[in-house]
């Protein structure tokens, strides 16, 4: 018997692996998806029923297993180096010349060209053809081991040399550096699902691929159809072949992904001119690329010019300026926000830009439309910037028709028809009617949401359903919800409303700050609220603490402190506390008592931007105050320093011009003795 249920294993392990490299890698389906879930399902009640002859690089194992508990930090065999950036022809045309120079002329330099994936980079290890582990960069020298969650990516082996035509001569050791990342249709379909799930939503693919490698629970990866792409090598033994463009053409024969895009040129004439082909064929690509990465193809040629301190002398990415198209803008609609905001929306004939039609872009604030000076029927530049909601950010007053009319400010709200007013210092335009149905939604979906009370089955469209049928109009009345009440609903089945139900009841005993953080207090969010959570303990001490209190809270400063203790003193806001009473929601937190002693960040305002690789923002900003420092929004000259990841933006900008010191999150690292958040 055991002998027979390792021969039908084998074949049933074959038999996938062969139908995962005609999808993933040659872009072919022979067999249903039905099909292919049956052999997946015999393979796993064979390994469950012989489990001495489950392998770690069977199918199986990708499908995730427990939670772990959190990410080891490995070292680097060999640095992972950042790559140096260049926006015109010129530059690229100097940094060839660099390069010829310094090899001189016995042996002009190839060079190699890929497509510069806007993704997460790792690097990947196989020992003997097996999959050992993966590693995000980090600070270069060492990152996280995410093995659990890449596991889980369908189009990565966990063997090497499957398929038939691969090289039976595979490294003993093999580290493949690549990019791990998202297609923008799955993005999509993926961030609206948690958007109707009231889950925390993302930007753009590249950060949603980021905070999905930070996962605990490896089923979560899974779920998100990450995909890897190589571009490059870390310890090789032994070596593939000195041409990069010949041992990556053998990645491919081992199943590994390689970029369908790879090309090798014998001058920078010809790179030149793939550059400027390719900046229209990359926006019909499924994925992001914000730019061409050249490198020497030779790996003697790559010794000989050798490295700076954080980027080789060999490779140079060249980045796309932003995609800018123009449309026109047929009308302006605002929506209304949990506080009350109204935030405009451009309205306009639909156009593709950087890889998706567009219909709508943000407009921000009613100063930014008269700094604009839209009018109805403008001509406008809209722009992505490698983000997924894209904005105006220009009119073409030449193409403006005569006696077409400027936009307006509103004067009432859309949801509710009450007035509405601006900011007297501020650019947001207010309605201040605590019954607005649209403020409503918004608030609930905010209490509900990932970050708050976490209540994964209350979602976008639920709620909405909830709140028109009248059965949700305070924070409270999401605990008295019924099973009956839900069965009323639309598309709502008997097993449904339970986990509706049963997710409500597990929310139930958030802490203090998770509670505060939902119940839309102006200016409270996750950091403040944990602020005040730890420096009161219940709802009684807050609304009890006077401005006074709440100011001398390092972190929160006067403007809070007034918000906060206007809030508790309101009608709305005891109403709000009472009615949480009611239903059993009075969370209790462990005062802290601010440590004794001097601390590293005493005193020190920091900001944060970017995307961390060793950290979320929640982490990163709870370790800032533990050590005495304030995690702050903004950038001022009063900033001690910013804390800048990946794809850092206005913020970075601003320190620069400010002259406030910039730190990598290494350097952070160091500056407080720390490799990691614990």
């Amino acid at each position: 018997m055991g002998q027979s249920a390792q021969t039908r294993i084998d074949e049933l392990r074959r038999e996938i692996e062969r139908h995962d490299e005609l999808y993933y890698q040659r872009a072919t389906q022979e067999i249903s998806d039905q099909a292919y879930d049956a052999l997946m399902r015999e393979l796993v009640e064979l390994e469950t029923a012989n489990p001495e002859l489950v392998t770690p690089d069977s199918p199986t194992q990708r499908v995730g297993g427990k939670p772990i508990e959190g990410f080891q930090t490995i070292a680097h065999a060999q640095p992972m180096y950042s790559i140096d950036n260049t926006y015109n022809e010129g530059d690229l045309r100097a940094w060839d010349e660099r390069v010829r120079k310094t090899l001189g002329d016995d042996r002009p330099p190839a060079y190699v060209c890929e497509p510069k994936v806007d993704g997460v980079a790792v690097s990947i290890r196989y020992e003997n053809g097996l999959f050992k582990c993966a590693v995000t960069r980090g600070d270069g020298q060492r990152g996280d081991d995410v093995s659990a969650n890449v596991r889980t990516i369908r189009n990565l082996p966990m063997r090497i040399a499957t398929s038939s035509n691969a090289s039976p001569d595979k490294p003993h050791v093999l580290e493949v550096r690549g990019e791990i990342y998202m297609d923008n249709a799955d993005f999509v379909r993926i961030n609206e699902k948690q958007r109707e799930l009231g889950k925390e939503t993302y930007a753009n693919p590249r950060n949603f691929t980021a905070g999905t490698l930070k996962q605990l629970d490896p089923k979560i990866a899974r779920s998100r159809q990450l995909k890897f792409v190589a571009h490059g090598f870390g310890v090789i033994d032994p070596p593939l072949d000195d041409s990069y463009y010949v041992a990556t053409l053998s990645l491919q024969k081992m199943g590994i992904p390689v970029g369908q895009q790879l090309k090798r040129f014998a001058s920078i004439d010809d790179v030149a001119r793939w550059i400027e082909q390719f900046a229209n064929a990359r926006l019909s690509l499924p994925y992001n690329t914000d730019g061409m990465v050249v490198k020497v193809d030779s790996q003697a040629q790559r010794n000989a010019l050798g490295y700076r301190s954080k980027s080789p002398r060999w490779v140079i990415a060249y980045k796309y300026a932003a995609e800018q198209v123009q449309t026109t803008l047929n009308a302006v609609t605002w929506q209304v926000g949990k506080n009350g905001t109204l935030t405009p929306v451009a309205e306009l004939d639909p156009v593709f830009v950087a890889g998706t039609t567009v219909k709508r872009a943000s407009l921000h604030n009613i100063e930014q439309i008269q700094r604009l000076d839209l009018h109805l029927g403008d001509t406008v530049t809209i722009e992505k910037a490698g983000e997924i909601i894209p904005q105006v950010v220009m009119v073409d007053v030449g193409k403006r028709k005569d006696g077409s009319a400027p936009i307006p400010a509103p004067t009432t709200c859309p949801s509710c028809g009450s007035p509405v007013e601006k900011e007297a210092d501020g650019p947001y335009i207010r309605c201040d009617n605590p019954a607005c149905p649209a403020q409503l939604k918004e608030r609930l979906r905010h209490f509900c949401a990932r970050g708050q009370m976490n209540i994964e089955r209350l979602g976008e469209a639920l709620i909405d359903q909830l709140v028109d049928a009248g059965h949700l109009k305070t924070f409270a009345d999401i605990f008295r919800l019924t099973k009956e009440q839900l069965l009323t609903l639309d598309r709502m089945g008997d097993k449904s409303a339970d986990n509706v139900i049963n997710s409500i009841v597990a929310s139930r005993d958030r802490p203090l700050e998770r509670v505060l953080a939902g119940i839309g207090i102006r200016h409270v969010g996750s950091t403040v609220s944990r602020l005040i959570a730890k420096s009161f303990g219940s709802f009684d001490a807050t609304s009890d603490a006077t401005v006074e209190q709440l100011s001398a809270v390092d972190g929160l400063g006067d403007v809070i402190a007034q918000a906060v203790y206007d809030f508790f003193r309101s009608d709305a806001g005891r109403a709000i506390v009472a009615d949480l009473k009611s239903v059993g929601i009075d969370p209790k937190q462990e005062v802290v008592k601010a440590p004794e002693g001097d601390l590293p960040l005493a005193g020190q305002s920091i900001v944060v931007t970017g995307t961390l690789e060793k950290f979320d923002r929640h982490q990163i900003e709870e370790l800032i105050v533990s050590l005495g420092g304030k995690s702050a929004g903004n950038v001022s000259k009063k900033t001690a320093f910013i804390v800048a990841g990946e794809n850092a933006g206005s913020k970075l900008a601003k320190a620069e011009g400010l002259g406030v010191p910039v730190l990598t999150e290494a350097e952070f690292l160091a500056k407080i003795g720390r490799e990691s958040v614990e």
